[in-house]
């Protein structure tokens, strides 16, 4: 069987980014270890509480040899427009949920709303990353 165990972000500033992630999510580190035999390298790596099998790697936009210089631009232009990944959220109470974020400094740029799936909203990290928060309604199953 396969099974998720990580997904990448890119960020600007890793501490900037762990920050967000720990304090104003309420996320926990899972990783965060520099290896300098790679050049100092810093693998940082945040999870849901409640969920140790998954976690968020929050990379840094790396230079060459790995990335060139213009698609190391490309991927900052699109980091903010918030197009470069967005990671999906659920919670019971997005309204609840809202609340407390927007009380620890988080801003959203779409405050909750009822879809047809649920009640959602949107937030964006300090890298400029999209976060969907999202209160999911159980469907009816097609038949």
């Amino acid at each position: 069987m396969i099974r998720m165990a990580s997904t990448q972000l890119w960020v600007h500033d890793q501490d900037e980014a762990l920050a967000f992630y720990t304090q104003k999510l309420g996320m926990e580190v899972r990783a965060d270890v520099t290896l300098a035999e790679m050049g100092d390298f810093r693998w940082l790596t945040v999870g849901p509480a409640g969920q140790p099998d998954i976690a968020i790697v929050l990379m840094p936009i790396p230079g060459p040899p790995v990335m060139d210089a213009d698609t190391a631009e490309q991927v900052r232009g699109l980091m903010a427009k918030g197009f470069a990944g967005t990671v999906f959220l659920t919670t019971e109470d997005c309204r609840a949920a809202y609340e407390e974020l927007r009380a620890r400094g988080v801003e959203f740029v779409e405050p909750p709303e009822e879809r047809p799936y649920g009640i959602d909203s949107g937030f964006r990290d300090p890298s400029g990353n999209h976060l969907r928060l999202t209160q999911v309604r159980e469907l009816a199953s097609l038949q």
